[in-house]
């Protein structure tokens, strides 16, 4: 069993490394810059993945450009989102959990987002307007 205080150091190391993420990423542009990787999978295929352009949209969320956010992935908002949602749920201390309804939590909810996930990999490389726009700028 894991004791209070390397659980206390735990959080504190995951929240220091988070924060300065967040800060090389507001900083310091991923279009501009050469810091920060390249899609594995797009250099080696020249296919656009899930999470292509999701760099480029953290830094711009973190400057509170939700239309550049869009232009760069357009799944970044709600996976975000449904993150927060389940990171909330599951690890603040809340009086009434039940007052959260339990989608995440669904029996089907895993096939959903796989089916939603795959639809919006495929389509973004397709190169016909209007799946275009799926694509990353």
């Amino acid at each position: 069993m894991i004791s209070n205080r390397k659980k206390i150091l735990g959080v504190i190391v995951f929240g220091v490394v988070f924060f300065g993420i967040l800060l090389l990423y507001f900083f310091y542009n991923p279009s501009n810059s050469y810091y920060f990787p390249q899609c594995p999978f797009f250099t080696a295929t020249g296919y656009y993945c899930t999470g292509c352009g999701s760099q480029r949209a953290l830094h711009d969320l973190l400057h509170l450009d939700i239309m550049g956010v869009a232009k760069h992935n357009l799944l970044f908002i709600p996976a975000f989102l449904l993150i927060a949602y389940h990171w909330i749920r599951s690890y603040t201390p809340l009086k009434n959990k039940k007052s959260f309804p339990d989608i995440i939590y669904h029996p089907k909810t895993p096939i959903v987002l796989f089916i939603l996930i795959s639809l919006f990999t495929i389509l973004r490389n397709i190169n016909l307007y209007p799946f275009t726009l799926l694509a990353p700028e």
